[in-house]
């Protein structure tokens, strides 16, 4: 997993892109805590931090990966 940090809040998540569709994101607690998004209800997923990761991706700093191998 990469960490992405949201260029709203600066919450840090861990990130894996296995397509340009599928992303798996993991929150920590405290990055869970503090998301205005996340604790606004249901949580749908925050918009700020999908804009981040698309940044992350279009920078090259964020990569596809394959599942050849186990995640670490």
């Amino acid at each position: 997993m990469a960490t992405v940090s949201c260029q709203a809040c600066g919450n840090r998540v861990g990130v894996v892109k296995f397509s340009p569709a599928h992303t798996s994101v993991q929150w920590s607690g405290a990055a869970a805590r503090t998301c205005a998004q996340a604790t606004a209800g249901p949580f749908q997923g925050c918009p700020a931090l999908r804009r981040s990761i698309d940044a992350a991706v279009g920078a090259g700093t964020l990569g596809l990966h394959t599942r050849d191998h186990d995640l670490l």
